[in-house]
């Protein structure tokens, strides 16, 4: 045992009934690393069960995509044709990985639901993960990979292309969602992203609905906007973009319009981003507002920024702000992620977004 573990078990001598939260206190760690620190224990033999332990909070579940991204600088312009000076380097991605690292910064119980392979990609999510969500719900394949992620960043570090390895999705569907039904009849809220087929995001949207769990779903690209299921109606949150509304509804729209076209369809809160233009916010008693951007003078890296605006939407929401001031945390916390070479920002806590928006706000 290291010395986190056996400061834990120790605790868990003095009182076998203690909290999570208790001892995430007591050690001055998040929640997720504790949970993380306990199922370790418990797979070394120290720890028989986890009957000991009091579940009085719900954790947010994640359910969606979790990856390698493989990221490649191009040092000079972009040159189609020949061969480009690059520098490169590898990290853990997916939409929904990363909105569950942003929760678990953020101090939120978190549960991520994904499918992957049994290969040295999934160690290096297990490893990167582990501290901000709990994994022990991921559904192994022996048979395919686990997803990864290419993108070719130009000089201005702006996506120039992208390639998804993704097949090992297609795996999360009705069935195996039906499966963690338990699990997600626990949830605080639902946050899913578009990586998930339609059929079982109109499951989940039954589900969720049924036990009156709040349904947060983000979408990941013009392209997956097929999986958006059929009926919102019951659907708390769609947190997307203009250019993806208008692949959904296939016709031009401003970010107001596209906002009222998703309330039309039966969406309680939306969230529609363009860019450098900002954000548009609504629900049908306070009306559809604009939320302006922040001017970022120095982008290190967009990746992960989209999920950093969903993270901390989602987190301020549940936190008791409104949708105004949620959508301001999301876009705190998108440019601070710009600024950073990681894919979601290694400095960010509760403390630190509430800074950071004391700051620039």
């Amino acid at each position: 045992m290291n010395e986190r573990e056996k400061k834990l078990l120790t605790l868990i001598r003095k009182n076998p009934y203690v909290s999570q939260q208790e001892l995430a206190d007591t050690l001055q760690m998040s929640r997720p690393s504790v949970a993380n620190l306990i199922s370790g224990l418990v797979k070394k033999g120290y720890i028989r069960g986890k009957a000991y332990i009091l579940n009085d909070s719900k954790p947010v579940i994640c359910i969606g995509g979790a990856n390698v991204d493989r990221k490649f600088y191009v040092k000079d312009y972009l040159q189609m044709g020949t061969s480009n000076p690059i520098h490169a380097n590898q990290t853990v991605g997916g939409v929904a990985r990363n909105i569950a690292e942003n929760f678990g910064r953020l101090g939120m119980e978190t549960t991520l639901l994904t499918t992957a392979g049994r290969d040295a990609e999934w160690d290096l999510i297990e490893e990167v993960s582990s501290p901000y969500m709990t994994l022990d719900h991921v559904n192994h394949f022996s048979n395919q990979n686990s997803g990864s992620y290419t993108a070719i960043l130009d000089k201005q570090g702006e996506l120039a292309v992208g390639f998804a390895d993704m097949d090992i999705f297609d795996r999360m569907n009705p069935e195996w969602l039906q499966n963690s039904a338990s699990i997600l009849n626990q949830a605080k809220c639902a946050v899913a992203d578009l990586n998930c087929p339609k059929d079982t995001l109109q499951l989940l949207t039954q589900l969720t609905a049924a036990q009156e769990i709040p349904l947060v779903l983000v979408t990941v690209s013009a392209p997956k906007m097929q999986n958006m299921p059929e009926k919102l109606e019951g659907v708390t949150w769609v947190i997307t973009n203009r250019t993806e509304s208008e692949a959904y509804f296939d016709c031009k729209l401003t970010s107001e319009e596209s906002v009222q076209k998703w309330l039309d369809a039966g969406v309680a809160n939306v969230v529609v981003t363009e860019g450098s233009e900002g954000a548009a916010v609504g629900n049908r008693s306070e009306g559809i507002h604009l939320v302006p951007a922040l001017k970022i003078d120095d982008v290190s890296d967009v990746t992960g920024a989209g999920d950093a605006f969903s993270a901390a939407v989602t987190y301020s929401w549940l936190e008791g702000e409104d949708i105004f001031s949620s959508v301001k945390a999301g876009i705190v916390n998108a440019s601070r992620t710009l600024q950073s070479s990681f894919t979601v920002r290694q400095d960010l806590s509760a403390k630190k977004l509430r800074e950071d928006m004391e700051e620039v706000l």
